[in-house]
Parts: structure tokens; sequence; C-alpha cells
């Protein structure tokens, strides 16, 4: 069977080979640029990271759902997160280094204050869908690592409202992002 628009994706989830080709050679290009864009620093890694990108649709491709999306935009999604997940890699790769064996660098730095940078626009961007009570619960909970009845009680929440919130919160934010699964 050749694919196409309309079937690659039953092929895919069919465990067909044609419907990756299709994939590959209709949106390789869109998804190559969306990771080249976050890994503009490490080109190494790009075809790594499109490797993980395909194998991550091929395996995860029961979490797309037409009626929710274009396949476009929920790839896009998942080359996103997976360029995410490089640069975590990368960063904390730079962090295991021995410090005898360490030579700094400038691009170092330049390469935590980016991922830093990307990941705080990604944060801000999760959160945005979030009144800013409960941005700021999730920062004091999740970033700053508070106990949640320490960040409930600067808030003036109580330990169940705090449960509640960060429940509501997280249901919130994966009906707007959609959940990922883990291969």
């Amino acid at each position: 069977m050749k694919a196409n628009e309309d079937n690659f994706v039953d092929l895919i989830r069919r465990r067909r080979e044609e419907g990756l080709r299709y994939l590959i050679e209709t949106y390789g290009g869109l998804l190559k640029s969306i990771v080249k864009k976050r890994l503009f620093f490490s080109p190494d890694r790009v075809d790594e990271c499109m490797n993980d990108i395909f194998l991550g649709i091929w395996k995860n491709i029961d979490c797309f759902d037409e009626r929710r999306g274009s396949f476009q935009n929920w790839a896009a999604g998942v080359a996103r997160l997976e360029a995410i997940d490089t640069l975590r890699r990368l960063q904390r790769e730079h962090q295991t280094v021995s410090l005898q064996e360490l030579e700094i660098p400038e691009e170092d730095t330049a390469l935590q204050k980016l991922t830093e940078q990307e990941l705080s626009k990604e944060t801000e961007e999760i959160l945005s869908c979030l009144s800013p009570r409960d941005q700021e619960l999730f920062c004091r909970i999740f970033l700053m690592e508070e106990e949640p009845e320490e960040a409930g009680k600067s808030l003036g929440m109580t330990r169940d409202n705090v449960y509640v919130r960060l429940f509501r919160g997280k249901r919130k934010i994966r009906s707007k992002f959609g959940e990922r699964k883990r291969a």
C-alpha cells in the first residue's frame, strides 16, 4: 500500500514502514528545523535527536488524536519536547565532568544560560493556562522545591486546598498540552 496524507498515520499504527517513510519525507524538514532552532550550538546532536523523534512518534502514535489537532502540530510538539530533553541531557553531561578534566570555555556558560532561558520560556508557556496564584504555587513547589504545606502556608492556603489546586492545575496543563507517553 502506498502511503499518502490520508493513510500514513494508520500505516504507522499498523507498524508499516511505508508510513514512517512518508512521515520522514513529508514532515522531516519541519521537524529538523524545530530541532535545529533549539540545538543550534550543538549540530552534532541534531541527527541523534531526529532519530529519537521518529522513534518516539513510531512508539507513541496511539497518543495522537485526530480530533484534538493536526498530525503536523502533534509531531512538532513531540520534536520540541525531544529537543528540550536533549538540551537537558547536554546540560547534565556538562555538569558530570570532573573538575580536573574540565577546561571551561565561554561556550559552557552560554550553553547553560541558553538552556535555562529555553526551559524558562517553556515553563512560562506551560504555566500560562493557570491563574497567577496557581502559577505561584506551582513555581514554589516544582521549581523552588518547597514542601506543599510550606508553599500553601505562605500563600494562605490549607493543605487540602494546595493538593486540590495541584491536581486541577496538572489536569488543566495536560488537557492543554497533552500527555506524552514515555517509551
